[in-house]
């Protein structure tokens, strides 16, 4: 049987043989037939070609995703170019032709994949900074090159970079501590309840000095990689104990550990939860705080402080879950793309965990993706107040394609409204109570943001004239309350004191409710 690379090899042999010494090019760097980058070469570029064609939210030609990862090799070699007509496409370096191969057929993934591959090859006979590249650099090279025409969202991660993104995302093999290097010595910074690190009793302040009767380096990473491994795989952790003066050695088994992404404190009958980001974990953190919050507040809980200042986004069904979390009917969110997986329609599941108790979130300029997904969902459904600045505006929805060498292309395949019907990209969430440039306030601040909140609408809504265009319309609409990226203690004041307040909290949600109005 003929693997897959075997094919690749035999098809342009020929040409290879013929072009690579063509007239005025470089004369080669080496004596040594060229070996490929990989044998997994054709199958990473094969899926990458065909997953962005057919997920890419926008319809794009599969000959400009490759040609343009072509091009790719000149972040490689800049001195490398590629010229092509409709029969053949030539790899030319510093002037003179090196390769000279045709033209695949409009739509053949594996055609393009095997152009791709040969022309490295080629490469790599004249280009010595071709020649010493890995496969890893030249799968970035193409794939960023591929990717650069489309979005600013859709990118490629290499099969380190993937790992650590998929072990945010969804967990990995742990022992359930945090660590920072200080003083180029591993310090314990807190241990997650109900891990293997909390069963054997490590603590806060615990120094690491060996994994596995290994002394430790003085990187991070280092440190991060010997400790994680496959679920339910034995670790030994040796550590030293300022408080105590001694050292002491545990053995634990690896477990499924999710990163904690909300952090939560019971201020008197107010809950105050800030969630960094969206993960596999995130709902159900956020729903065991509001649980645990109305069993501990003695008089009950009276009000929900969500600060989502900062958080870039993460997991699309974790947003849905934690908006569902407050809400008990009505839509959350639709997202529209061109394949048919990204089409959905999300409701209401019918159960408001915090039981109708005020709740207030907290955005700014970097609250992107899923924070804005919630915010827009509470603030449309007249559940929640928002405080802040107008969000960063990303209303895009990304895919995952993971590749045969482990890395993962993040590609945008749909674009998301919000329940009233309005698309957030490039124009975000916009608060009722702007904290735009604000240094210190409090209550006449509030009144000021409502009331030029009111005034932003009116103003805004008479500017619907066909003589006024859509991205215009948008554009005076965001800029009535810049986004910034916001962490003043202000804004958290503000926050507690609208949750607290009854009156005012109504006031302001009275608001709310025509906001979705002028983001239409």
């Amino acid at each position: 049987m003929v693997n897959s690379f075997q094919r690749l090899s035999l098809w342009p042999a020929c040409i290879l043989v013929l072009t690579l010494a063509a007239c005025g090019a470089p004369p080669p760097i080496t004596s040594s037939p060229p070996k490929p980058h990989s044998p997994q070469a054709l199958e990473v570029f094969s899926a990458g070609y065909g997953g962005i064609v057919e997920k890419y939210i926008n319809p794009v030609d599969i000959e400009f995703v490759a040609l343009e990862g072509i091009k790719g090799f000149a972040a490689i070699d800049p001195g490398l170019t590629v010229v092509q007509d409709q029969q053949t496409i030539r790899l030319s370096l510093a002037g003179g032709e090196i390769a000279s191969l045709p033209r695949p057929k409009h739509n053949d993934a594996y055609g393009w994949a095997a152009l791709t591959v040969n022309l490295a090859t080629a490469a790599r006979v004249r280009s010595r900074e071709m020649h010493n590249a890995s496969a890893e650099k030249l799968y970035e090279a193409v794939f960023d090159g591929a990717l650069s025409g489309l979005d600013l969202y859709s990118r490629y991660a290499g099969a380190s970079e993937a790992r650590r993104n998929r072990a945010r995302r969804d967990g990995f093999g742990g022992i359930g501590i945090r660590f920072k290097m200080k003083d180029r010595i591993a310090t314990i910074t807190g241990v997650t309840p109900d891990t293997p690190a909390h069963h054997v009793g490590l603590q806060k302040g615990d120094r690491i000095t060996h994994i596995d009767e290994t002394p430790i380096g003085h990187e991070s990473k280092q440190v991060v990689s010997k400790l994680r491994g496959p679920t339910n795989s034995e670790v030994r952790v040796t550590v030293f104990r300022p408080s105590e003066e001694r050292s002491l050695s545990v053995v634990m088994e690896r477990q499924h550990i999710v990163p904690n992404t909300v952090t939560a404190r019971l201020e008197g009958n107010l809950l105050y939860l800030k969630v960094s980001n969206f993960n596999q974990g995130t709902a159900r953190s956020v729903g065991d705080e509001i649980e645990g919050a109305k069993m501990a507040a003695k008089d009950g809980l009276a009000g929900i402080v969500l600060d989502l200042r900062g958080n870039p986004g993460g997991l699309l069904k974790q947003s849905i879950k934690v908006a569902d979390l407050m809400l008990t009917h009505g839509h959350i969110l639709t997202t529209r793309g061109r394949h048919p997986d990204s089409l959905h329609h999300y409701e209401a599941g019918g159960r408001d965990l915090a039981d109708g108790v005020p709740v207030v979130v907290m955005i700014d300029g970097k609250s992107a993706s899923a924070s804005e997904i919630v915010a827009a969902a509470l603030q449309d459904r007249d559940r929640a107040v928002i405080v802040g600045t107008a969000s960063f505006g990303k209303g895009s929805v990304q895919t995952v394609i993971r590749l045969p060498n482990d890395g993962e292309i993040t590609l945008t395949w749909s674009r998301f409204m919000a329940p009233s019907g309005y698309a957030l990209h490039g124009l975000g969430v916009r608060p009722v109570v702007c904290t735009s440039q604000l240094k210190s306030g409090l209550q006449p601040v509030i009144d000021n943001a409502i009331s030029g909140r009111l005034k932003a609408q009116v103003t805004f809504s008479s500017w619907r004239t066909p003589g006024i265009q859509e991205e215009q319309r948008r554009k005076a609409l965001r800029d009535t309350c810049p986004p910034e990226r916001r962490k003043a203690y202000t804004d958290v004041r503000i926050a507690k004191h609208l949750a607290k307040n009854h009156a005012l909290y109504l006031r302001a949600l009275d608001i709310s409710s025509s906001t979705a109005e002028a983001h239409k």
